[in-house]
């Protein structure tokens, strides 16, 4: 099959082009690198540094002619798009509407979007948040993403473009970036590898569901296998405060300090947690790797990489 991925120099789009790579698949990545990194990218795959807004993006699809899309590149500053939600309006729903179009003229037969499921459901009212949960985003970026999910739904509906919605809880592992505000297991076991206390806003005591790459990766696997159009949480339905995840990384750290805390985020999220059960019924999708395996791998990735 031949597959054009976006983002896929960041960190997980970047292990799904590798296991496309490796089930025999052609893939071609474009990313605009502004958050990618040149390591990131499989040499196997062919690669085009350009921003999905671009007209060449219809180029692109035009000479290559794909049978699927899996899109992940975005603006996922949740900050960001507070601050400037013009700018993320931009990149999200724009800048995928380029891409469908693209997708529509060229006859690609399938969409994998990688849609939020934390950010889109918003304050809970049960947890775990099965797929049929109220959707109340109160970002920018989740809304974004439900936008461009909505998008999807039309586009199966007029153009019979097949899409799948995988709303991820919070992806860790190997390759997450330590910058930003995103991926708080990567902030957490930089700081403590380079010997700094790492702050925890807050009590510490909200809570997300951490599910490990390689288990996101095979839901993208299974999406890319089926003809369905359909709409999935990918998360491992267990809850994780932050306390809990500081107590774990300092002890596979091999760090002693105590947990600092500083001021609670406004307008923060107090609990996060996914249902799984869809998922798991429609294609045998199971976690593979619990949270203390994952924290370890996790940690000895960034260990390597620090020297």
């Amino acid at each position: 099959m031949k597959i054009l991925m976006t983002g896929a120099a960041g960190f997980i789009a970047s292990h799904v082009a590798d296991a496309c790579i490796a089930a025999g698949h052609r893939v071609t990545i474009i990313d605009d690198m502004s958050m990618g990194k040149p390591e990131n990218i499989n040499p196997q795959a062919e690669f085009h540094k350009l921003d999905i807004r671009s007209p060449e993006v219809a180029r692109l699809f035009g000479d290559g002619r794909f049978d699927a899309v899996i899109h992940h590149a975005a603006q996922m500053d949740v900050r960001k798009s507070v601050s400037d939600p013009i700018f993320d309006a931009s990149v999200n729903i724009l800048g995928t509407i380029n891409l469908l179009e693209a997708s529509r003229t060229t006859g690609v037969k399938k969409v994998i979007f990688a849609s939020t499921g934390g950010a889109i459901y918003g304050d809970q009212d049960y947890f775990p948040a099965d797929e049929e949960h109220p959707l109340r985003p109160v970002s920018p970026y989740g809304i974004s993403k439900l936008a461009v999910e909505k998008y999807l739904h039309y586009y199966r509906l007029v153009h019979g473009l097949q899409a799948i919605c995988l709303r991820y809880a919070n992806v860790y592992g190997p390759r997450q970036n330590p910058h930003g505000e995103a991926g708080v297991i990567a902030i957490f076991t930089s700081r403590l590898l380079a010997g700094q206390t790492p702050v925890i806003n807050g009590d510490g005591l909200q809570t997300r569901d951490y599910v490990y790459i390689d288990d996101v990766v095979a839901a993208n696997l299974y999406a890319l296998a089926s003809d369905r159009s359909d709409i999935y949480n990918v998360g491992t339905g267990i809850e994780t405060t932050v306390n809990q995840l500081f107590e774990h990384l300092r002890s596979l750290t091999g760090m002693t300090c105590t947990a600092v805390h500083a001021e609670a985020k406004k307008g923060e999220q107090l609990r996060s947690v996914l249902s799984t059960a869809k998922l798991q019924k429609t294609f045998g999708w199971k976690t593979t790797v619990d949270l203390r395996e994952g924290l370890r791998r996790t940690v000895e990735f960034f260990r390597q990489k620090s020297g």
